[in-house]
């Protein structure tokens, strides 16, 4: 529950300057369910301000995606140059207690990316799917909340162009889910708000991200559906041929060059380092979406995403699967989903059309996110 005070702050919902000065409360839940709040934010803001890019790791952005993007790269290198300018999104939990929050969120000026219609006889996509994310058209961004045994979190927070892949995968109640590249955990979270999976096996190789992903489903899934989570710590690339046409539906969120955090590498050498594995990573992206394509039953569908605009690991990665790995098609994302979301997300143009790319742009600041959906015939 939201303590009354931050729904009443004055200005917040109107300026996201007011909002950083005055925004001064975190909710923290008790074992008991109530709320107290203390005076931590400041830093949040004093961290954005404090980001520094790495000069390299720009240069060779403004190469690639100047010729890859044309003039949209213009815009998304402003947005994504001022950290300050970055929308959040705030994911409900529909298994936690949500007493007033939408009333709070709508207080604050948040609005659903989803709007829930009322009429069941509707065609729309999104009608009967329980996933609710709230977003602002300001950049402002609410305290994300601690972890405690025992206690569901009632929010994620997120950049809202990651739940496009979710909804591409369009998951209904009982098939059985592989998210082949899970941590931290965001995206098998929304899996589990858009529907009850039969089987969500969640798999992680790194060790230290397999352990944030393990923390994410405590915090936010219930003791008592956990039967339905299967979370290993495995080589991706291994899972079709270890378990071939088990699931209904993988996603294939994959490891890349993610171009916000790399913009502001710690280091020179660092980015350097990051840039030289960059061109390593297509190869592994390719063994990741083959092994996935290889986990799905002839029927079934499969989901590949990253956050780059790095035409080498987006749509070149899918062609050279669609070329080379027999029975499968690839699958257009539904035009009724992408009006939907056009109002708050830039999709961009590209060449070749293979999949959507979100981009960031000033007032629609999320993405990057890139996705393509597949589909095995047999």
């Amino acid at each position: 529950m939201f303590s009354p005070k931050l729904c009443c702050i004055k200005g917040f919902s109107s300026s996201p300057l007011l909002a950083l000065k005055y925004f001064k409360y975190i909710l923290i839940a008790s074992s008991h369910g109530h709320c107290t709040v203390t005076n931590t934010l400041a830093a949040q803001c004093k961290s954005a301000s404090r980001r520094k890019v790495c000069k390299t790791v720009l240069k060779h952005f403004d190469a690639q995606y100047s010729e890859e993007l044309g003039e949209q790269w213009r815009s998304a290198r402003d947005v994504l140059l001022n950290p300050l300018s970055w929308q959040y999104g705030v994911l409900l939990n529909r298994f936690s207690d949500l007493t007033n929050l939408k009333q709070c969120l709508t207080a604050l000026g948040y609005t659903n990316l989803l709007p829930q219609t009322a009429h069941p006889e509707s065609k729309s996509l999104t009608t009967h799917i329980p996933l609710q994310c709230f977003i602002h058209r300001d950049p402002v961004r609410i305290p994300t909340q601690g972890h405690h045994p025992g206690w569901l979190k009632q929010y994620y927070l997120l950049n809202a162009a990651s739940l496009l892949p979710v909804l591409t995968l369009n998951v209904k109640e009982g098939e059985n889910v592989l998210d082949l590249c899970a941590a931290p955990g965001g995206k098998s979270l929304a899996i589990l708000q858009t529907a009850t999976p039969g089987l969500l096996h969640c798999n992680e190789l790194d060790k230290h991200r397999h352990d944030w992903l393990l923390k994410t489903l405590e915090s936010y899934f219930p003791p008592t559906l956990r039967h339905l989570l299967s979370v290993t710590h495995l080589d991706g690339r291994s899972i079709g041929s270890v378990r071939p046409g088990a699931y209904d539906k993988v996603l294939v969120d994959a490891p890349c060059s993610n171009d916000r955090s790399w913009l502001y590498t710690p280091d020179t050498h660092q980015g350097e380092m990051w840039l030289k594995e960059r061109t390593q990573l297509p190869l592994l992206q390719k063994e990741l979406l083959c092994s996935a394509l290889a986990a799905v039953r002839p029927g079934g569908v499969v989901v590949y995403s990253t956050c780059t605009m790095s035409r080498a690991e987006n749509q070149s990665v899918v062609e050279a699967v669609l070329a080379s790995y027999p029975g499968v098609e690839l699958q257009d994302l539904e035009q009724q989903l992408i009006d939907s979301l056009s109002d708050n997300f830039h999709f961009a143009h590209l060449h070749p059309s293979v999949g959507q790319l979100v981009i960031p742009q000033k007032g629609k600041t999320w993405g990057p996110m890139y996705v393509s959906r597949l589909r095995r015939i047999y």
